[in-house]
């Protein structure tokens, strides 16, 4: 029988996903995911936390995170916070919002895109997409005390 995957599996699969990415401040990606991992309560929340863009950033699929043994409602999230070309934004975050581990990563992973204090300077773009962001989470936290 095989072991159980664990958080530190998670960890080290973002790790290993993530390496050498930046995000938009010009920091280490790796640091978005674990900041929101330390923001949820359950481990199958962080671990959906911890691996929420790793679809959409890097060559992992679902299928290779099956293999591994994670539990199906961490895929689903997982599944739930990978953006499809084919859909608008919109219809993405009311397929999040549909999903309650994606719903409480999502809205954890726009709370920290809204933090203005990592960036140097904002520029017109950078405001555009914050609205876009305060418009996702005002949709996701619309019934919901959090």
């Amino acid at each position: 029988m095989t072991k159980p995957v664990t958080l530190e599996d998670a960890i080290i699969i973002a790790l290993e996903g993530h390496r050498g990415q930046k995000d938009k401040a010009c920091l280490s990606y790796i640091l978005h995911p674990l900041r929101l991992m330390l923001r949820m309560k359950t481990e199958e929340e962080m671990m959906a936390a911890v691996l929420h863009d790793l679809i959409e950033d890097s060559s992992w699929t679902i299928e290779q995170l099956r293999d591994k043994g994670f539990p199906e409602d961490v895929l689903d999230a997982v599944e739930c916070l990978t953006h499809r070309d084919s859909e608008s934004y919109e219809l993405f975050i009311e397929r999040v919002k549909a999903n309650s581990i994606a719903r409480r990563v999502k809205i954890a992973d726009l709370e920290d895109n809204m933090n203005i204090q990592r960036f140097e300077r904002i520029t017109s773009k950078d405001l555009q997409r914050l609205e876009r962001y305060h418009k996702a989470w005002q949709v996701l936290t619309n019934d919901i005390s959090h």
